[in-house]
Formats: C-alpha cells, sequence, structure tokens
C-alpha cells in the first residue's frame, strides 16, 4: 500500500475550463502531482524496446503514474492514439482508450446499449436521400430529432415539427456528406432531461436539465439550467448499466423520462463538472482523483 503523492497528467486543450481547474485543484488538495498536458504538445516515439511520449521540446512523461483524459470531440483520434501509448508504458487512465472510442461514435454506443439490454428512443441511421421517407416513417413521423453523428453539446441536433421540414433538413444533412441520426422526439420529457454522473460503477450525483425557453435541448451549454434531483432507483441502474456498456470509469448519463419509462440519450466520456457540482453541492473532482487512488491502492495521510 503506498502512502506517496501520485504523478498524474490531466490530458486536455484548455487550462482554463471549470472542469480542468476543478480536477487540478482536487489532485493538489489530496497531495499528488498534477500537471497540465495540452493534447497538441504531446507527441510520441514508437519503438519496440524504448517507447516514449514527450511534451513542450522534449519532456519525457514515461513517469507518470495516471492520465486523466478531458478529450474534445475534434481531438478524439490523436488523443486516443496518445492513451494508448500511455496504456502500452503501464500508465493508468482513468478512461481506457478504447472506452472512450466507443461512446464518442454516436451509432455504435447505441448499439452497444442495445446489446445490453438498455432502452434508447427508436432511432433510424441512413446515407442516402432515397431512403428521407421510410426512415421519417421508422422512427414513428414527426416531430422527430436529427443529430449529425459527431455533434456535441447539442450542437448539430434539430428538431423538425413536421414531415416537410424533417425531408428538408435530413436531405440538407446529406448533400454536406454528414452521417446522420433521425430519433423520435419524445414530447413529454418536456425539455427535460437527467444527467447522472457515474464513477467507478456508482452514481455519485444527478440533476435535471432544463432548456431554456423556447428550446428543446436541455444542454448547459445552450442555455439550460440544472436542479438537483432524486433519480429512481431504476435510472440510477440505467446510468450504472450505460457506463458499464461503454467500460468508462467516469461517465456522464443522459437519460430521458418517457411514457414507456427511462431511456438513456448518451453516454459522456469527459462530461462537464460546473452543473453538477454546482447543482448537486458535490465535490464530483475529488471523487474522480479517489477512483484513481483506489486503482491505484494509494492512501491520503
Amino acid at each position: 500500500m503506498r502512502t506517496e503523492g501520485l504523478k498524474i497528467g490531466l490530458l486536455a486543450s484548455n487550462p482554463d475550463l471549470y472542469s480542468n481547474r476543478r480536477i487540478i485543484e482536487a489532485a493538489e488538495s489530496r497531495g499528488h502531482e498534477i500537471q497540465f498536458l495540452n493534447i497538441k504538445n504531446c507527441y510520441m516515439k514508437l519503438d519496440a524496446t524504448t517507447p516514449e511520449i514527450h511534451y513542450r521540446g522534449g519532456r519525457l512523461l514515461n513517469d507518470l503514474d495516471a492520465i486523466i483524459p478531458r478529450i474534445r470531440p475534434s481531438k478524439t483520434f490523436y488523443a486516443c492514439t496518445l492513451l494508448r501509448q500511455f496504456e502500452s508504458l503501464g500508465v493508468y487512465c482513468l478512461n481506457t482508450s478504447m472506452a472512450i472510442t466507443k461512446s464518442r461514435d454516436k451509432l455504435r454506443s447505441l448499439q452497444l446499449l442495445l446489446d445490453n439490454g438498455i432502452q434508447i428512443p427508436t432511432t433510424g441511421f441512413a446515407n442516402s436521400p432515397l431512403d428521407t421517407d421510410d426512415l421519417i416513417n421508422m422512427v414513428g413521423g414527426a416531430p422527430l430529432i436529427v443529430k449529425l453523428l459527431e455533434g456535441t453539446q447539442g450542437k448539430g441536433v434539430v428538431l423538425a415539427e413536421t414531415r416537410k421540414a424533417a425531408d428538408s433538413v435530413i436531405n440538407a444533412f446529406k448533400s454536406l456528406n454528414a452521417n446522420i441520426l433521425v430519433q423520435e422526439f419524445i414530447k413529454e420529457a418536456s425539455g427535460k432531461d437527467l444527467r447522472c454522473f457515474v464513477i467507478d460503477g456508482k452514481v455519485v450525483a444527478s440533476i435535471q436539465r432544463i432548456a431554456a425557453v423556447g428550446e428543446f435541448r436541455a444542454n448547459i451549454h445552450l442555455g439550460g439550467r440544472a436542479e438537483l434531483i432524486k433519480v429512481t432507483a431504476e435510472e440510477k441502474r440505467l446510468a450504472i448499466k450505460a457506463a458499464k456498456a461503454m467500460d468508462l470509469k467516469v461517465a456522464g448519463v443522459d437519460l430521458i423520462r418517457s411514457n414507456k419509462g427511462p431511456l438513456v440519450l448518451e453516454v459522456n466520456s469527459s462530461p462537464g463538472l460546473q452543473g453538477i457540482e454546482t447543482a448537486a453541492n458535490e465535490d464530483i473532482a475529488v471523487k474522480m482523483i479517489m477512483a484513481i487512488e483506489k486503482q491505484l491502492r494509494i492512501t491520503s495521510e
């Protein structure tokens, strides 16, 4: 059992984001050495005998104990390559490269959820304009949601209220050669969803996100507000099961309440901390650090 502090790397893009600042504060408060590692400034040496990861002009990062990845969607490919290199060097990654890759592919993640018996809104996926009418019928007709496969934080998500609007939006996205999902609109949710923060197989906090007036998306980044809510045992079980389906140690699981029960919308591998820490009054960042300590069997004095 080790008692000394760990050397932790926070792999991300912006040191000034609330989530990143909180994680650095939490690690330092528990006696660990943590350094912010900008993804774009990391590079690697692939070698059978002496593989390495360098940072900013040659500083070697091989001696790190753990990595906390906080990866923007646009950085997923390169950042996951870096994570695989860290993993091959025996560095513990709080979320693995494979888990992040699975969660970032919306279509694959939905298929994984279904494979694990987790209910989702009825969803269609296609790539040919000839399929538009049948695609709309497949999810129960309008109103429906159209999502860019690579979208995040509510961006690239459109509510088509009529069949004509749905047809126009789908064909517009397809004309850009964009991969899209078409999903049933859960009207009874009334612009609300649930975010369950899962760490190491436990729901550590839950909030309800409420869309701004005139908006159907409840994302905090789009003006939505968060409030503390007590989720049901079934919702908690679903969130834990969804995170496990992606093999994520840390996950933000978004659920929606429907007439047929709770449905999982998405599993986020780099969930933001500000909304949930503020609304739930929980120190989520410290819980993330404690999950690393538990994995590496560290005791804080």
